[in-house]
């Protein structure tokens, strides 16, 4: 059923944003309205657009893309969109009912397009992985599906696009080589995860961990584990020595405070890899969340002998 949901998304996308024709522009003098999903793919749109294009937000911060319900509000600057712009792969699993029953003129962006996918955390759980962008080179072609987009929509800015696109693709591979040295304290047999729910599988494929279990086996936080499950997760954190288990902040942890008890590890509750802070202390960027990520699971992980 999961699995047909998500074909079902991809079709009805690809018809709005391919099948239908090419890309309009808005009229002549009219810079395009851009709204994106949430806010980790908004920074990432702001950062090909500069300052030629306002980019706003659909979902507030704390919104769960995966149980996410757009309000009037919602439905009214989705249909004042020229151009909406959303991760896909699944991601957004609200956005096939919207299509499915409103009429939204603006064209339809999966900035994930063109990637592998997987099952959770690597896994065939019945189920795709939408998280790519937890793997920063992965986010290059984010950039660039973004960049052409943006280009189509709006080509007197396309010079504009290209060369912030081409700016930020470094800084992503800058990242990319950061987060290797954060996590080279990391010893190989330390390299285990264990989540809240599945996310991290595309970072741990990257960066060289093994994805040990979560404490909600679906890449959906709106799953709910069996006794059984949970018992078969302490075992398994008991047998392979993981040490920790991160959990994504603003999350419940009652679950995952459960099993660490049992197996007698400890909790990481503030790991961000969707939402962004606008204020106090948190990740403000993209670029910025997964550096935090990345010294947050080092810290919980690593090797500090010597340091």
């Amino acid at each position: 059923m999961r699995l047909a949901l998500v074909v079902c998304i991809m079709a009805i996308v690809v018809t709005m944003s391919g099948c239908a024709g090419p890309e309009l522009p808005p009229a002549p003098g009219r810079l395009p309205k851009v709204l994106v999903s949430e806010a980790f793919l908004a920074d990432i749109v702001k950062q090909v657009a500069g300052d030629r294009l306002t980019v706003e937000t659909l979902m507030p911060p704390d919104a769960d893309s995966h149980t996410f319900v757009p309000s009037p509000k919602d439905m009214a600057r989705l249909a004042d969109a020229d151009l909406i712009v959303i991760n896909g792969a699944g991601y957004e699993e609200w956005l096939v009912r919207v299509l499915a029953s409103e009429s939204i003129p603006g064209t339809v962006i999966q900035a994930s397009a063109g990637l592998q996918t997987h099952g959770g955390d690597g896994h065939d759980h019945g189920g795709v992985d939408p998280h790519l962008w937890l793997n920063p080179l992965n986010v290059i072609r984010y950039v660039e599906n973004i960049r052409d987009s943006l280009s189509a929509q709006d080509s007197p800015g396309q010079a504009i696009y290209a060369a912030n696109a081409e700016a930020y693709i470094g800084e992503l591979r800058a990242l990319d080589a950061e987060i290797e040295q954060t996590l080279s304290i990391i010893p190989p047999e330390h390299r285990l995860l264990v989540t809240n729910h599945e996310s991290l599988g595309y970072f741990a494929e990257r960066y060289g961990f093994r994805v040990i279990g979560s404490v909600i086996p679906s890449v959906s936080t709106e799953a709910a584990p069996s006794a059984r499950q949970l018992a078969d997760l302490v075992q398994e954190i008991r047998v392979t020595g993981v040490r920790a288990i991160f959990i994504e902040q603003g999350a419940n942890t009652d679950l995952a405070e459960s099993v660490a008890r049992e197996a007698g590890i400890a909790v990481v509750a503030d790991l961000y890899t969707h939402t962004l802070v606008t204020s106090g202390d948190g990740p403000r960027s993209y670029i910025e969340m997964m550096q935090h990520n990345a010294a947050r699971i080092a810290e919980a992980l690593g090797d500090h002998q010597g340091s």
